[in-house]
């Protein structure tokens, strides 16, 4: 179903801004330090495994997004729509502040970057300055937001051709395998690590209320960024191996710098895969938030929040408050507690999204015909995938997450909100009772009547 008033189209609304989020921080700053910890073939297992559990996620949000129109706030929306909206607004605040956050993360990446060239220069002037810049770029206009992510993905594109053209450092002993296992990281610690490199595909669901077409552009744009990230993960290892030893490799984070044709480029992809991944969840968050307030999860004192202008419905009141709220987390600078906890979320949000798919198909609820159908056995692999990585890269902020989501639930369910829009638990129930019709007709008896 298109959406009239939307502009985007599956290149720019979906496979752009997830592309842009997958090919992020870490492939430049910590893809070295995987390779050389574990080695090349180690680094394509964890590769393959990672993406294996983010494509198992799109198999669900294709089917989702093909059983019926998709409006504004991308996987909330989703999930509110099968589940019911305690749990898609338990879930969707979790994911509207792991995206926020989620901005001031890049824009301090970003601002460190451009102090280690300028040391002279304030780390919090900078964040903030990029801030106010990258907040006016989507505050006024999608399309705007969108051109300079086409630019940027250019910029990506010259750094890792430079990165191909380049060569070995040199009297560099190449060694396939890593470290020494005694001065190796854990695997799964590596693991742990590299995983938040491919979960950028929120970047383009969040999008769903700008696309011409949300049914036909999220599962397409999706699977193609899915699959060109795939491929660059797996070729970047075997560049990385050959061109210079393990050692180096753990223990400089520009490496690719070194090795590359020009190692400029390499710092402009940095600064294009920071600010790319900004304007991404700067964009998002705030679509997510509008179509959160606009559901009633939000207090009412904050109706104002739903609002859109223009004919892109562009959320301004939205954007305007994620924007205040990345400046005080910019000026306090210091997120590393937190970013655990933000990678929880948006893992449980995937999480959830399978167990969405695999439920829906499992009961076989009437209003669930998606046509891009996929069998309850995936969803399921996927969700497992989900917590089991979530377990793996910490523990204790998995709990914390949980927690809070079983907050926000509780707090959701003593509201009594009233949904316009049926989900999962009615077609469960039909199918409870169509089970106990059948068994009763078969095993009718004078016995069980008076």
């Amino acid at each position: 179903m298109q959406n009239k008033s939307a502009q985007l189209n599956t290149f720019g609304g979906v496979f752009t801004p997830s592309l842009l989020t997958i090919l992020g921080v870490i492939m430049y700053l910590r893809f070295g330090w995987v390779v050389g910890n574990v080695g090349l073939i180690g680094t394509l297992i964890i590769v393959t495994l990672s993406t294996s559990i983010t494509f198992l996620t799109a198999l669900s949000i294709a089917a989702i997004a093909t059983n019926a129109p998709v409006k504004s706030g991308g996987a909330y929306f989703m999930i509110s729509r099968s589940l019911g909206i305690e749990i898609g607004g338990a879930i969707g605040i979790p994911l509207y502040l792991a995206q926020a956050f989620s901005v001031a993360l890049y824009i301090i990446g970003f601002s460190e970057s451009i102090v280690s060239i300028f040391p002279a220069v304030d780390i919090k002037i900078v964040g903030i300055i990029t801030t106010i810049v990258l907040g006016t770029l989507s505050l006024f206009s999608t399309k705007a937001a969108i051109r300079a992510q086409y630019i940027i993905l250019g910029v990506i594109a010259l750094s890792l051709l430079s990165l191909v053209f380049g060569g070995p450092i040199e009297n560099s002993q190449i060694e396939m395998w890593g470290v020494p296992s005694s001065e190796a990281v854990n695997f799964w610690k590596v693991f742990a690590v590299f995983f938040p490199a491919v979960t950028g595909i929120m970047a383009g669901v969040n999008m769903s209320g700008d696309l011409k077409d949300p049914s036909k552009s999220i599962p397409k744009g999706t699977f193609i960024a899915v699959g060109v990230g795939y491929v660059i993960y797996m070729t970047l290892p075997m560049i990385l191996a050959t061109r210079a030893d393990a050692k180096t490799l753990v223990e400089n984070p520009m490496i690719m710098q070194q090795i590359a044709f020009w190692g400029g480029a390499i710092l402009l992809g940095i600064w294009g895969a920071t600010l790319s991944s900004a304007v991404g969840s700067l964009m998002g968050a705030p679509r997510v938030l509008q179509a959160l307030t606009n559901d009633k999860v939000i207090p009412r004192q904050f109706s104002f929040l739903g609002k859109g202008s223009g004919k892109e419905k562009i959320p301004r009141w939205a954007t305007i408050f994620t924007i205040v709220l990345t400046l005080i987390l910019v000026y306090l600078g210091n997120l590393n507690t937190i970013a655990p906890i933000l990678t929880m979320f948006f893992l449980t949000t995937y999480g959830i999204l399978n167990i969405t798919a695999g439920i829906e198909k499992l009961v076989e609820s009437p209003s669930f015909r998606p046509k891009f159908k996929v069998h309850w056995l995936f969803s399921l692999l996927g969700t497992i995938g989900c917590f089991a990585v979530m377990f793996l890269i910490n523990p204790i902020a998995t709990i914390i997450a949980i927690i809070f989501i079983s907050i926000v639930y509780t707090w959701l369910r003593r509201r009594n909100l009233k949904a316009t829009w049926g989900d999962v638990r009615s077609g469960m129930l039909l199918q409870i009772i169509r089970y106990a019709l059948l068994r009763l007709e078969k095993e009718a008896s004078p016995k069980s009547w008076r």
